[in-house]
């Protein structure tokens, strides 16, 4: 009989005893920061394109979706943008854009001040 079977134990090395089951969230987790990352680096692919059809875009930004969008969308945006844990936002928080030609920038939504986009330090 197993007696004391957490899911701690579960998920440790064979060696250590345990079935070495991943834990699904930080498997997760870096997977959305791949979604994150192609959809940052490529907006002329599908993927891009279809989700913009889904959800929208304003100042060259995929929008949340609200309520009518998919676990996995609200994931992807949580880690992106900082909404909910203590994880949300790692994405945006490692990322740097570079301004060039000001294409990829938006100056009313990007981070320039602190962690503070513009239209929420100076709303309307």
């Amino acid at each position: 009989m197993i007696e004391n079977l957490s899911w701690s134990s579960v998920c440790m090395q064979k060696e250590d005893g345990g079935l070495e089951v991943r834990q699904l969230k930080e498997f997760n987790e870096p997977l959305l920061g791949k979604w994150c990352r192609r959809l940052l680096v490529d907006r002329g692919g599908l993927w891009y394109k279809v989700l913009v059809a889904r959800y929208g875009e304003e100042d060259r930004r995929l929008e949340d979706g609200g309520q009518i969008c998919s676990a996995w969308w609200k994931e992807v945006v949580k880690i992106q943008d900082g909404v909910g844990d203590g994880m949300a936002g790692w994405f945006g928080g490692f990322v740097v854009g570079l301004l060039g030609d000001g294409a990829n920038m938006c100056f009313w939504r990007d981070r320039w001040y602190v962690d503070v986009m513009f239209c929420v330090c100076f709303s309307r």
